[in-house]
């Protein structure tokens, strides 16, 4: 007897559709790294139809914790069905020798910031015995309520295809499944790695005022700071990352306040 034709989800009005219209999902290396761990699971035929509900926009609703993923996926019933997915979690004495590991490394807060999750970064991961990505399917639980016997099912690959487009424009999603978040990671971090200045004695008569010289003009390390320590906006709908529009606002803003120190601060 044959196989009856899969059966075809209810159309979704606002659903979360992935940015990639065709062929693979992720462009950065962490972001295919994790698409990678998805893709030997061996879903077969599964995957394919994730990727088409990830495109389709049948997810509909997505949350990232420190504790899992949790999304809803609309299927050919009508209701949506509820997905869950669990990276193995680290625990704290990881977590402190991952971060002391971090903090002896500043320019990761850089790179980090600004987009970029540097490779060697697993190997602060590795001193404390454990690995960024998952590395099998053991250290994946993932859960669904469709009636698919299967799992992970179809429902599920949508949703960790679209979490891997997150991980591609936000690398501190990989830390939240981990078990720390942005505001956690940014904690340990520091951008500036120069000794604070010395405070020099207090002096009984006030010394002669000399005018300050006029600062270097630089260009900050990390651009749009402020935006992006508050973190992306996660999927988003509009045609452009929200955060990509903001920083071009803030990058004329900072054009602007570098010209008018150029131009008001005094010559002597």
């Amino acid at each position: 007897m044959a196989n009856p034709p899969p059966s075809k989800p209810r159309r979704v009005r606002g659903g979360i559709k992935a940015q990639s219209k065709r062929g693979a999902f992720a462009e950065r290396w962490w972001a295919k790294r994790w698409i990678a761990v998805l893709e030997g699971f061996g879903l077969g035929a599964r995957l394919a139809r994730g990727r088409s509900y990830a495109r389709q926009g049948q997810v509909t609703q997505i949350s990232i914790e420190p504790d899992g993923v949790r999304a809803e996926v609309q299927g050919s019933r009508r209701a949506p069905y509820s997905v869950t997915i669990q990276v193995k979690p680290l625990s704290v004495s990881q977590w402190r020798l991952i971060t002391d590991a971090i903090m002896r490394t500043p320019r990761f807060a850089a790179m980090l910031l600004n987009g970029q999750m540097p490779e060697d970064i697993e190997d602060a991961f590795r001193e404390a015995q454990c690995e960024l990505f998952p590395q099998s399917i053991t250290d994946v639980r993932t859960d669904c309520s469709c009636p698919d016997w299967s799992n992970p099912c179809k429902h599920v690959a949508a949703v960790y295809y679209l979490i891997g487009e997150e991980f591609d424009r936000d690398p501190f999603l990989l830390f939240a499944l981990r078990g720390r978040t942005r505001r956690d990671i940014l904690a340990t971090l520091t951008l500036d790695d120069e000794p604070s200045p010395e405070i020099a004695p207090t002096r009984a008569h006030p010394a002669p005022t000399v005018p300050a010289p006029r600062p270097p003009v630089e260009h900050p390390q990390v651009n749009a700071w402020l935006l992006r320590q508050a973190g992306r906006f996660p999927f988003w709908h509009g045609s452009i990352s929200l955060e990509d529009a903001l920083s071009v606002v803030y990058a004329r803003a900072a054009e602007h306040a570098l010209t008018l120190l150029a131009e008001t601060w005094p010559d002597d």
